[in-house]
């Protein structure tokens, strides 16, 4: 796994994410932002013209046939998050494919021991 566009005192926690979801191949990248950049990106990807605490960008959904898996940037805004860690274990989670307003609980209970091993 390639956690090199990940902040060092992130990268255990991500390295969790990724072996909780099953996903051991790829790259992706965590960048902590301002509030005026969060809002301007939930702005032009979601239409909400207001920070928020985090946001996941998917970009290969499936494994390629070949090559490494590209998951995908989350970004953190840490003057909206109350817990950076568990917004970049949240984001971390919708690269891999979950999503806490379509599942039945499984991705924020993924969270939860996520979090739990970390302590």
């Amino acid at each position: 796994m390639d956690l090199s566009d990940v902040p060092a005192e992130l990268r255990a926690p991500v390295s969790a994410a990724l072996d909780a979801a099953g996903v051991h191949d790829g790259h992706l990248a965590i960048e902590i932002v301002g509030e005026g950049k969060m809002r301007t990106l939930n702005y032009a990807h979601r239409g909400v013209d207001e920070a928020t605490d985090v946001l996941a960008f998917p970009i290969d959904e499936q494994p390629p046939e070949t090559g490494p898996r590209e998951l995908g940037d989350v970004f953190v805004c840490s003057d909206q998050a109350s817990d950076v860690v568990e917004a970049a274990v949240h984001g971390t989670l919708h690269l891999c494919g979950y999503d806490h307003e379509s599942d039945g609980g499984e991705m924020l209970e993924l969270q939860e021991k996520v979090m739990r091993s970390l302590k």
